[in-house]
């Protein structure tokens, strides 16, 4: 079904009848983690059939400390990554990165000993996953607040390879992931 704009005379085609859209979000598939907490989270045979991805998260870490760093690979690579960041803490400013890693650093989500209940969140995009003609890029808007000590991130970081994406992990390097830590990938047209 067509649509015309009374205003602009544009036709275009009607999300109300079932068809995508440029720009619309699709999910993909989504992960909770259980009462004994999960170390890894996969999702595998992503189809190529869209623009970009972005995962959407919160988390927490299992490990006894105030917080605990995680990471995501693509298709398994243990190389080939960069990343680059700022830093924001509400007292303080950081700029941080690093190349020639074994996977993209998403720096602090809360851990054992940080405030009861406190989660970190964040938005992933992985843009133009499919693409082999060029390197893979994400970005990232992730933070934390820990009853008022908290932090936020700004991130790029680069896949250095020319390979479709088709699986994602994420990687607690400290523990696992705690009960109730969700993950959710979305297909962007």
């Amino acid at each position: 079904m067509s649509i015309k704009s009374i205003r602009t005379g544009w036709t275009g085609i009607s999300a109300l009848a079932g068809n995508s859209v440029i720009g619309d979000f699709e999910p993909i598939a989504t992960v909770t983690v259980g009462s004994s907490g999960q170390a890894e989270i996969d999702f595998t045979s992503i189809p190529a059939t869209f623009q970009h991805l972005q995962i959407r998260y919160i988390a927490r870490g299992t490990r006894n400390a105030a917080d605990v760093s995680f990471n995501f690979r693509l298709n398994g690579a243990t190389s080939n990554y960069a990343w680059h960041r700022l830093i924001g803490t509400g007292t303080a400013t950081e700029a941080a990165g690093s190349a020639n890693q074994s996977a993209i650093d998403l720096n602090d989500i809360p851990a054992a000993t940080a405030t009861a209940s406190s989660f970190g969140a964040g938005i992933i995009d992985i843009l133009d996953y499919a693409d082999t003609n060029k390197n893979t890029t994400t970005r990232a808007l992730f933070g934390r607040d820990l009853n008022g000590s908290g932090m936020i991130n700004f991130q790029s970081g680069l896949y250095n390879v020319t390979t479709a994406v088709t699986s994602i992990k994420f990687r607690n390097g400290d523990g696992n992931f705690a009960q109730h830590s969700h993950f959710a990938l979305y297909g962007i047209r």
